[in-house]
């Protein structure tokens, strides 16, 4: 990593783990495969820091470490990047013991339990598939219908207000490292 640290990617450990590998690693890791509108690519640290803002709107008396769980909820992805589900399905069961064995090791590492509640997971989840339907919608091509037809039609009033926002990686990794202080500082 960036940092000096040495990560393991089979056997990761919480001592091994730097927020600032994380955001720069998510900053420059596209989401859709690149194939998104715009003059810089949609990153996973943006639809992360979109995905925390719609989880504190759908959960909004949850306790701060779930909105620290939902901004960390794809940071596996900044060593293994983003593959599209297809893929991650053809790769098999493997692909997912990787990645929770890393969301292990980082949750630990910023004082999260290893494995969120299943409660806290699908409302994660919700966020996640309604920055979805914002992503396709906006950057990625996709008509209403054909959003809601991958993703569910989200509650229009969660997103009010809310655009996607294309800014160059290293603003991005400043704004996601920003974030993950002011959330962990309110632990």
């Amino acid at each position: 990593m960036l940092s000096g640290r040495r990560l393991d990617l089979l056997d990761p450990t919480p001592v091994d783990i730097e927020i600032e590998d994380i955001a720069h690693g998510l900053a420059f890791v596209a989401r859709w495969n690149g194939q998104t509108a715009g003059d810089f690519a949609y990153s996973v640290a943006e639809h992360s820091l979109l995905v925390e803002e719609l989880f504190g709107r759908i959960a909004s008396k949850a306790p701060m470490k779930w909105r620290l769980a939902a901004l960390l909820h794809d940071a596996p992805e900044y060593v293994i990047g983003d593959m599209i589900s297809p893929v991650k399905s053809a790769v098999g069961p493997g692909y997912g013991a990787l990645d929770d064995r890393l969301t292990a090791a980082i949750h630990i590492r910023f004082g999260l339990p290893a494995a969120v509640p299943a409660t806290v997971k699908r409302q994660i989840k919700k966020a996640d598939k309604i920055s979805a339907w914002m992503e396709a919608t906006q950057i990625a091509g996709f008509s209403d219908g054909e959003a809601t037809k991958f993703f569910g039609r989200p509650d229009m009033s969660v997103m009010e207000g809310l655009e996607i926002r294309l800014r160059p990686p290293v603003e991005v990794r400043r704004a996601f490292t920003d974030r993950h202080q002011v959330l962990l500082a309110q632990l």
